[in-house]
């Protein structure tokens, strides 16, 4: 089980990654693409380039895991954006994992906590 850390956030690779990388490869992305570090208890998701499969590397304090989603039909919803990543939040990248897609999702008005 993936669990997120207090504080962690969840990136999303906007550029897709050769579906082939383990999990060394994929924290060098991390690295050099994305500019994050692989040890920080984000979650990191990458997409192949056809977008039927979806990786997350996470660190989990003593060693990496790496969860695999493949789809049997269709696609991925991923986000669009300029940057390398991009943060989602936990109920987004839920969507993603169920076939939403998150920008078509219009999100209701809550309260926020000023910071």
């Amino acid at each position: 089980m993936l669990n997120l850390l207090p504080g962690g956030r969840i990136l999303v690779a906007v550029e897709s990654v050769d579906g082939r990388k383990g999990i060394d490869s994929l924290a060098g992305v991390v690295r050099s693409v994305m500019k994050g570090d692989p040890l920080s208890g984000d979650l990191f998701v990458f997409k192949n380039r056809t977008g039927d499969k979806l990786k997350i590397l996470a660190w989990m304090g003593d060693g990496f895991a790496l969860y695999l989603r493949r789809l049997e039909k269709g696609t991925f919803a991923f986000p669009v954006a300029a940057d390398a990543s991009v943060a989602v939040t936990p109920t987004q990248l839920a969507m993603i994992l169920g076939g939403l897609d998150p920008a078509k999702a219009r999100e209701r008005r809550r309260y926020k906590t000023p910071t």
